[in-house]
């Protein structure tokens, strides 16, 4: 599941943090709402940021060989 938190300090600061969303594909989901929010002033990436999704296939190749005695 995605999820997007922010929490806003008294200061007017943001702290942004995003889950459960693999790879740099984050940027370009928050992009748009740190435009609006003003100047980043630092970003810290997770573990989710450098995992790879896996893709497996199931295939699967059968020979039949038989011998004639």
């Amino acid at each position: 599941m995605e999820t997007l938190e922010f929490i806003i300090y008294p200061d007017g600061r943001v702290q942004e943090k995003v889950t459960g969303i693999v790879g740099a594909s984050c940027a370009e989901v928050t992009a748009a709402i740190e435009a609006q929010l003003g100047q980043v002033l630092s970003q810290e990436t997770t573990s989710e940021y450098y995992a790879q999704t896996v893709q497996q296939s199931n295939g699967v190749t059968t020979h039949a060989t038989f011998s004639e005695w």
